[in-house]
């Protein structure tokens, strides 16, 4: 026995060294093409220098010569230095990967080998051991039943004791309550679904854990054959069912009760559209009629990127902004709408999210119930600010689709809202007059107001 384990670890060191020097041959073979490259390029170096030197001594000696001559002299001594610079870029350019590469996948993997090599190591010694107890007459077959089994008890209370510090420590610091009205029944929803979850992962680890120990074979004991239970089975059937079923229901009335607005508080909130595209939000206002315009994709110009309708004239007075501006306390409906394909209009603050579908609008209203500073406040962060997000990955840019919402005072808010330009530029207004004749005093008045 003796014998055929030397053998094997004999073996075992081969195929290492084995795999060493596969893995170490193509750093020397790059080692001496870099080193083959470097004599080449100081031979062309040198050759140039001599070609110098040989074109200066011909100058000097032929200073009467013809001026035909000198300029072949410089022509050559130019293509000479060229050819030099070209050698030396190819030169350069052959030096592909650096052996330093090599060397580090060579070691790595040698390094899994001796891991491996230490596995199986210890394997053949617990098997030895193993072997030598049953020689002596003291090996216990149900030894390793009760160490496995004390080892899952040791993983229960592990991993118990880790859930716990979820909730306390990480949950505390993830966890921020809403800033909507409609964002606390959705934080209830959440609230409820995740104690629910909770109860169920505690108690079916205790039971999936805890019964190896329990029920682990022992000398003298027989196992009980329990083939089938109808009640058991109907109570992790029906039990389920309905809990799912209640949390649906929850869901969906709550999802209900958000979107459903009835059509008098649509009218009276604050309008503002959100068109996402690759890769920006643009934002705009209705405004002082409250009506914001229409918007056709067939009307989008180098200068009319957003595409509005200038033929609609409540287009005409609509508002451009850089960030989302919104009063507190004040019902703010949104039109989501994309340029080109679909978007995620995601406020996370708000409990908001909803797509930007292209060829639709969809829409979300709610009403935030603190302001920007007020939660700066309470962050115990002077530089904290709402975000508006893409939650949908649309394309390599989607990281850079964010705008910041601010939330301030109604006073704030008109205030702001006087000092912001209009979409209808003066350069637009001419593009549309140029075509529509006909309304070029009405758009006099309109850039006016």
């Amino acid at each position: 026995m003796k014998f055929k384990i030397n053998n094997r670890f004999r073996a075992v060191l081969g195929c290492l060294l084995a795999v060493g020097l596969l893995f170490s041959t193509p750093s020397f073979a790059l080692q001496q093409d870099s080193l083959a490259q470097d004599t080449a390029v100081s031979a062309v170096t040198e050759t140039v220098e001599e070609g110098q030197a040989d074109t200066a001594a011909a100058e000097a000696v032929a200073d009467t010569t013809a001026t035909a001559e000198g300029g072949e002299a410089t022509a050559a001594t130019t293509s000479t230095t060229s050819s030099s610079s070209s050698s030396a870029t190819v030169a350069d350019e052959g030096s592909q990967i650096d052996p330093q590469v090599y060397k580090n996948m060579t070691y790595y993997i040698l390094l899994f080998l001796i891991v491996c090599t230490v596995v199986a190591v210890i394997g053949k010694v617990l098997s030895i051991y193993e072997l030598t107890r049953k020689m002596n007459g003291k090996y216990n077959p149900f030894a390793n039943n009760t160490f496995q089994s004390v080892l899952m008890v040791i993983f229960l209370v592990a991993f118990l004791a880790f859930v716990y510090y979820g909730y306390a420590v990480w949950g505390d610091w993830a966890w921020r309550s809403a800033v909507t009205e409609h964002g606390e029944r959705i934080d209830t929803m959440f609230i409820v679904t995740t104690v629910i979850i909770t109860i169920v992962l505690v108690l079916v680890h205790i039971l999936l854990l805890t019964f190896p120990y329990i029920y682990r074979m022992r000398k003298g004991t027989k196992a009980y054959y329990y083939p089938h239970n109808d009640t058991i089975e109907k109570i992790w059937t029906i039990v389920p069912a309905v809990v799912l079923t209640v949390l649906v229901l929850f869901g969906f009335f709550t999802w209900r009760s958000i979107t459903n607005v009835p059509e008098d508080l649509q009218k009276s909130a604050i309008q503002v559209e959100v068109l996402g595209e690759q890769f920006q939000w643009q934002i705009r206002y209705p405004g002082a009629d409250g009506v914001i315009g229409k918007r056709n994709y067939k009307m989008t110009t180098p200068m009319n990127s957003y595409g509005i309708d200038f033929n609609d004239k409540h287009a005409w007075d609509d508002i451009q902004a850089s960030d989302i501006v919104i009063p507190v306390n004040k019902s703010v409906r949104f039109h989501i709408i994309s340029k080109d394909i679909i978007h995620s209009f995601y406020i996370p603050d708000f409990r908001v999210q909803i797509n930007a579908v292209p060829g639709m609008t969809n829409y979300f209203q709610f009403t935030p119930t603190m302001t920007t500073e007020d939660m700066r406040e309470k962050m115990n962060d002077p530089k904290y600010d709402f975000v508006m997000l893409c939650n949908k990955i649309c394309g390599s840019g989607h990281y850079n689709m964010q705008k910041k919402v601010v939330v301030v005072t109604e006073e704030e808010y008109k205030e702001w809202l006087s000092t912001q330009n209009k979409y209808f530029t003066e350069d637009l207004q001419k593009e549309f007059a140029a075509a529509n004749s006909e309304d070029s005093k009405e758009l006099t008045t309109a850039s006016l107001n």
